[in-house]
């Protein structure tokens, strides 16, 4: 008899047993073929890279056009400049007396020109129409007294040589006439066409080295391209600035800090997980862990060797990185320069947008 119960309760157990095992796997069944028709969503992952602070304007290093030495540097590092803000000067006395002396040109071409242009003065038009006058008046008197010569002469009563003298001294009060009448002319006439144009031409070259003196000049201030701090002071005043395309020497460094960005090395392997508009934030060891979010605004088009080291002794130093720019959200305060660890959310910006305010 108890042989029998315990049989019939094996049975009982090991159909109860069945039972559950079946209804797992038709469960387990469902849930394989409800994930299945269900989309696959990639899971988003973390793209995390070095990056330096840099201002909105990146950093602005300021030279002089000229090699020569500084007269004044006046600003300090930290102050804030505006646009066309005068931030230092060389020595350039010898700049300011070259446009003197081309002003001076300047003034002495435009009353060349004013003098031909206006002609000769009133009293000069007046002297020589009354020198013309009076040699007509000779002339005249000549040509008579000539006239009447000729009569005695006809009529025997002169010599020869006398009506020839008198013949000789109108053909002299005839051609002195002529020449004061020219002369008349030439003074109360308006200037020659050439003589204009080339009065104007040389006018225009003296503007023209003025303009040239002016702009050497300007050349030995140095002003502010935009509003922004300055960051980094390079000289000081009495200093030696050269100007070389191959060696910078910066007076000045400046940038607009009311914005700030961090410039992020992209490992080669990550870059197609990047888009603009992702949420990121970075951090540093000097802010304790500190989350500054911020947003991607720029993405790289050329890759490149890495601008972040990180001074590990297991760092690659052979891998092509792509420049990816973090825009920080208002408000961050950051030294320019710091190294920060960035972290791009991944996924698409709106996905990346969930996660960073979970």
């Amino acid at each position: 008899m108890r042989k029998t119960i315990l049989i019939v309760v094996i049975i009982a157990i090991l159909a109860v047993t069945v039972s559950v095992i079946l209804i797992s796997a038709r469960s387990r069944a469902a849930a394989m073929e409800s994930a299945r028709r269900q989309p696959q969503v990639d899971q988003p992952q973390t793209i995390s890279g070095p990056g330096l602070v840099e201002p909105l304007s990146e950093d602005i290093k300021l030279g002089s056009e000229l090699s020569g030495k500084l007269k004044a540097v006046y600003v300090e590092e930290g102050d804030h400049v505006t646009s066309g803000q005068l931030l230092a000067e060389l020595q350039n006395d010898d700049y300011r007396a070259q446009i003197e002396s081309a002003e001076a040109q300047v003034i002495a071409k435009e009353a060349t020109l004013r003098k031909v242009v206006n002609g000769a003065r009133a009293q000069e038009r007046s002297e020589a129409m009354s020198s013309a006058r009076a040699a007509e008046a000779v002339m005249n008197n000549a040509r008579a007294e000539m006239e009447r010569r000729q009569k005695l002469f006809d009529a025997g009563v002169i010599s020869r040589e006398e009506n020839e003298r008198y013949a000789r001294e109108c053909d002299v009060a005839r051609a002195k006439y002529e020449e004061a009448a020219q002369r008349h002319s030439l003074v109360d006439d308006r200037a020659r066409e050439e003589d204009q144009a080339f009065a104007e031409a040389d006018l225009r070259l003296a503007r023209a080295s003025l303009e040239e003196a002016r702009a050497r000049y300007a050349k030995t201030l140095l002003k502010s391209p935009i509003d922004g701090t300055v960051l980094r002071k390079h000289h000081r005043n009495g200093e030696s600035v050269s100007n070389s395309s191959t060696v910078p020497d910066p007076v000045v460094t400046i940038g607009d800090q009311k914005i700030l960005r961090v410039r992020v090395d992209v490992d080669e392997t990550e870059i197609g997980k990047v888009q603009v508009g992702q949420r990121a934030y970075v951090t540093a060891d000097a802010f304790a862990g500190h989350k500054f979010w911020g947003r991607v605004v720029r993405v790289g088009e050329q890759l490149g060797r890495k601008n972040v080291r990180t001074d590990e002794p297991t760092e690659r130093v052979d891998t092509k990185i792509l420049e990816t720019l973090v825009e920080l959200d208002k408000g961050a305060q950051l030294p320019v320069g710091l190294r920060m660890d960035a972290f791009i959310l991944g996924g698409s910006p709106q996905v990346a947008s969930i996660r960073a305010d979970q």
